[in-house]
């Protein structure tokens, strides 16, 4: 791999009894030198321990921490060049925004002159040219965030961190700041750990995601793979809206979901299976071959409908864009199913 972060078998207990649990269990990923990866999960997951190890705020119990091609296992957070951004932001109320972007060249001991013209460059970077001589209770709370970003990126740092970074920003600032984000971190080409709880903010900023389940990786790959491909139920459902469907395997690979026939990507082997399926990969139509389904109910959310419909395969729930097609409750139609959105996983 360039030189970026790995880590290799790691794992994590607390406290000194050997015999407590492990919260993080022989973990092993990449993250590429310019890239930016998502850490995904659940609470209680692992996914924050994953971060504070990397920041050196954390130490592991066994395995190997590389970064830029160093081992620094061992190594405390001032000797590892990484920022850390948190959701609380943690600006200092009594100084001004340049003072706060400074703060950390002037602990390094950096010249006033060199840290000033330093921080200028960072804020402009996050787009908050003219905000130096403001205080943080006289920004928003997105112009508050650009602050810390650019007290981050003035240290300049060989990896940059973010701990649910947008979690206390209302959903229109939510995508615009995950946009800025991912637009900095393209620019710069920094390479970025990230973590979030929220499965379309990871979709939308990363190269890779890594799905943690109780202290392993469930899954990682690209969004399209963790979105399109998941390998398990659980990142299936995980990984956005999935509803899962007990199917059986054929022997000539393609799988039997009621009267409809899937010719799955990856071979399955013969026997039973799951099928997860998005609500947007079902097809409507009025006549034809598929699967007969009544409509119990519908709702209309602007942009599209939700529809719930009753089958042999029992209720399910069906996105549509169609706004001009409108279904009446009680009608009868016939569900297909698309290319994407439907994947074969392992039944548990």
């Amino acid at each position: 791999m360039s030189n970026g972060i790995e880590f290799k078998n790691i794992t994590k207990r607390y406290g000194s009894d050997t015999s407590a649990p492990l919260v993080v269990k022989g973990v092993s990923f990449e993250v590429e030198k310019g890239s930016l990866t998502t850490i995904l999960g659940p609470s209680g997951c692992g996914k924050t321990t994953l971060l504070r190890m990397i920041a050196g705020l954390e130490s592991c119990t066994s395995g190997q921490i590389i970064m830029n091609g160093k081992d620094v296992t061992t190594l405390g957070p001032a000797e590892r060049n990484v920022s850390m951004m948190f959701q609380s932001y943690a600006l200092f109320p009594h100084m001004n925004v340049i003072e706060n972007v400074q703060y950390g060249l002037k602990m390094s001991g950096v010249a006033k002159d060199s840290s000033h013209s330093r921080a200028a460059e960072a804020l402009k970077n996050v787009g908050l040219v003219g905000y130096n001589e403001r205080l943080p209770s006289e920004l928003s709370g997105g112009q508050q965030q650009r602050v810390a970003l650019a007290r981050a990126l003035v240290l300049e740092p060989g990896v940059l961190l973010f701990d649910e970074p947008l979690s206390n920003l209302d959903a229109r600032l939510r995508r615009e700041m995950r946009e800025e984000i991912r637009a900095i971190q393209q620019r710069l080409q920094l390479t970025v750990a990230y973590v979030t709880h929220d499965q379309s903010e990871a979709l939308a900023v990363s190269d890779q995601i890594i799905v943690m389940n109780a202290g392993l990786i469930a899954q990682r790959g690209t969004p399209q793979d963790m979105y399109e491909r998941p390998q398990s139920e659980f990142v299936a459902g995980f990984m956005g809206e999935a509803m899962l469907f007990p199917a059986q395997a054929q022997a000539d690979g393609s799988v039997a979901l009621g009267p409809l026939r899937l010719t799955p990507r990856q071979s399955a082997p013969q026997g039973q299976v799951k099928v997860a399926v998005r609500p947007e990969a079902w097809h409507i139509h009025r006549e034809g071959a598929g699967l007969v389904a009544t409509l119990k109910k519908s709702s209309y959310l602007g942009s599209f409908y939700e529809y719930t419909f009753d089958t042999e395969l029992g209720s399910i729930f069906v996105v549509s864009p169609d706004l001009t097609n409108v279904l009446a409750i009680g009608t009868q139609v016939v569900l297909d199913l698309a290319d994407h959105g439907v994947s074969v996983v392992k039944a548990q």
